[in-house]
């Protein structure tokens, strides 16, 4: 195949993730106050509250990985094994995009929006007055490890079967969305979490279709 129309793809991919984290970093401030303007003292009982958790706890990694082993289950029960190497490959992405989240974000020590006003905003690297910011999390929001993990897996969805994928980026949106809705991370670092799974996401399946997928099963 000619490399020529991949380098275009991949040059337009990386000028679209440009743009939309350029953007994203300018909607920080606005969506942020909004948000902190809206979660009164009775955020912590509202229902709003609660589905926004119940979104991000199953959009984890624990939960993704168990519906997916489920589907691989099922998949290798049916004899289809595209789908068991699809499915696989998603895990691995999954995987490999939030651990690459989760252990940068360790170290930006970027200021939670949720943390606004007791926190300056900013982004503080892994110390602050002296302080270490490895592990608090209210200086651990960039980039969004759920948004990745959740990304990661639906993005080689889209890449192997794109009417599945359709589905798949809801859900991750769902997601991130919620994320975002709860003041835990701002646009940016969903946007740039989004970017780095598709990233991690292309490069699985391009490993996984090349190295295992059959001569006579599609690509």
């Amino acid at each position: 195949m000619n490399p020529r129309p991949k380098i275009g793809l991949l040059l337009i991919l990386a000028l679209v993730c440009t743009t939309a984290v350029t953007a994203a970093f300018r909607l920080d401030k606005p969506v942020r106050d909004s948000i902190v303007a809206s979660q009164g003292p009775d955020w912590n009982k509202s229902a709003n509250k609660k589905i926004y958790s119940s979104i991000r706890i199953w959009g984890d990694w624990p939960p993704i990985m168990g519906f997916a082993l489920i589907g691989v289950l099922v998949a290798k029960w049916r004899g289809n094994s595209r789908w068991t190497r699809i499915l696989v490959a998603a895990m691995i992405a999954s995987t490999l995009a939030g651990a690459l989240a989760n252990t940068s974000r360790l170290t930006t020590g970027r200021t939670r929006p949720r943390e606004s006003p007791k926190y300056e905003q900013g982004f503080y690297g892994p110390w602050k007055d002296g302080r270490l910011l490895i592990g608090n999390a209210a200086f651990n929001s960039f980039p969004s490890g759920h948004t990745a993990t959740a990304f990661g897996f639906a993005s080689v969805i889209v890449f192997a079967s794109p009417a599945w994928g359709v589905a798949a980026v809801a859900g991750a949106s769902a997601v991130a969305w919620s994320s975002i809705a709860m003041g835990a991370h701002h646009p940016s670092d969903v946007v740039v979490s989004i970017c780095l799974s598709f990233g991690v996401g292309w490069f699985v399946w391009r490993v996984a279709r090349q190295r295992f997928m059959k001569p006579s099963e599609p690509r």
